[in-house]
């Protein structure tokens, strides 16, 4: 059973001031269930967070612990040092699609390889949400951007990246699971996931990572609606949600 609060009640983790988010992000919903489940397990005063360069680089601006910002793409980097030498500490990074899967990829593959002791937290929303919705290495195929006008075509442009299957074949991850944020129950079973990669480090069983599938309504030119639709039809398809690795007494 989750431990987090009861709905309705304002995290302890997370600061009474509004997000800066546009109408129908998913970080509002990525930052609650993170810091719902940081109170829930009791861990805030031992909380580092590390937030990214993207669209979430304020981040410390909403969490109510520790935080540290680093350059784009080294969250991971950071993170391992943090854990090593504050082992004591709940370190977790928070990342999206450019910062982790495009300038990031060398850094968040060597820390899941190491099975650093450490916590990531994915949010995928398949685009360049802060500099003007550009492809991104998640960008799905066909889906129409700033740089794609006529939609991703996997002989031009590649095919887009699975970050949860490529770190599934490191040999250090304890906990890998993807979880989605358009429905109620999608972001309840995210909610579980984030509780599960916490628990994972704080019983020292290694790297956990979880990737959130996230709409961007206004990078995908679509209303909030129209954006949660896009998610169950397409991104969804392409981005299976589920626990793709979960390894026990490690």
């Amino acid at each position: 059973m989750s431990t987090v609060h009861a709905a309705f009640t304002h995290p302890e983790s997370l600061r009474d001031i509004p997000f800066h988010y546009c109408p129908g992000c998913g970080h509002s919903i990525a930052h609650r269930l993170i810091a719902e489940t940081i109170d829930g397990l009791g861990i805030r005063e031992r909380t580092i967070g590390i937030a990214p360069v993207g669209c979430a680089v304020f981040a410390h601006r909403y969490f109510a612990f520790d935080m540290l910002e680093v350059a784009h793409g080294r969250p991971p980097a950071a993170a391992s040092a943090m854990k090593r030498l504050l082992p004591d500490r709940v370190v977790f990074s928070y990342q999206g699609d450019g910062d982790l899967a495009a300038i990031g990829t060398a850094e968040i593959i060597h820390a899941a390889n190491r099975g650093e002791n450490i916590t990531v937290f994915f949010i995928n929303n398949a685009t360049y949400g802060m500099t003007g919705g550009q492809m991104a290495p998640t960008t799905i195929c066909s889906q129409k951007t700033a740089t794609t006008l006529a939609g991703r075509r996997p002989a031009c442009h590649g095919n887009p990246l699975n970050v949860a299957e490529l770190i599934n074949a490191t040999a250090g991850c304890s906990f890998i699971a993807r979880g989605a944020l358009n429905t109620v129950p999608n972001i309840l079973q995210s909610l579980t996931y984030i509780e599960k990669a916490l628990r994972v480090q704080m019983e020292n069983r290694g790297f956990s990572f979880v990737e959130l599938l996230s709409p961007c309504p206004t990078a995908w030119g679509k209303t909030p609606e129209e954006s949660l639709d896009w998610m169950r039809t397409e991104m969804i398809a392409a981005f299976p949600p589920g626990i793709l690795k979960e390894m026990h007494g490690v």
